[in-house]
């Protein structure tokens, strides 16, 4: 009972609800478009003020994309699954599918700042191993 207080408490201590789901899709969907369209000045516009800093340019930002991340970089389509809190972020899922048709689940951990939600990391999710 105590810990579901807890829990309680901590999930209304996040800024996030359910109508913040819009907006948090919106900048994913600008950051996702941009890398698109090859606009990394835009798609910096999008980070967290932590990932700009440790970036420190919008040229550094997108060469890690690129190379990193080419699912994002030369996605196709993108549909949004689950948007969950963790620890003092929130976590959407995004299903990505790149040009060559092949799918990948993201995990975009989402912060809101003064000028609105932003990007503060991306994890592949890891696909499961095949079954026999």
């Amino acid at each position: 009972m105590m810990r579901t207080a807890i829990l309680l408490l901590s999930l209304l201590a996040l800024p996030a609800t359910a109508q913040d789901r819009p907006a948090i899709e919106t900048t994913i969907t600008g950051q996702l478009d941009a890398f698109i369209a090859r606009d990394v000045e835009q798609a910096f516009q999008f980070a967290s003020p932590m990932i700009q800093r440790l970036f420190n340019s919008p040229r550094n930002f997108g060469h890690m994309v690129e190379f990193g991340y080419p699912m994002v970089w030369d996605n196709s389509d993108r549909r949004f699954l689950g948007l969950s809190p963790k620890a003092d972020r929130w976590v959407q899922r995004v299903m990505v599918t790149d040009t060559r048709g092949a799918i990948h689940i993201l995990e975009y951990y989402m912060i809101e700042t003064e000028d609105g939600w932003r990007i503060d990391g991306v994890d592949l999710v890891p696909s499961p191993a095949p079954s026999v």
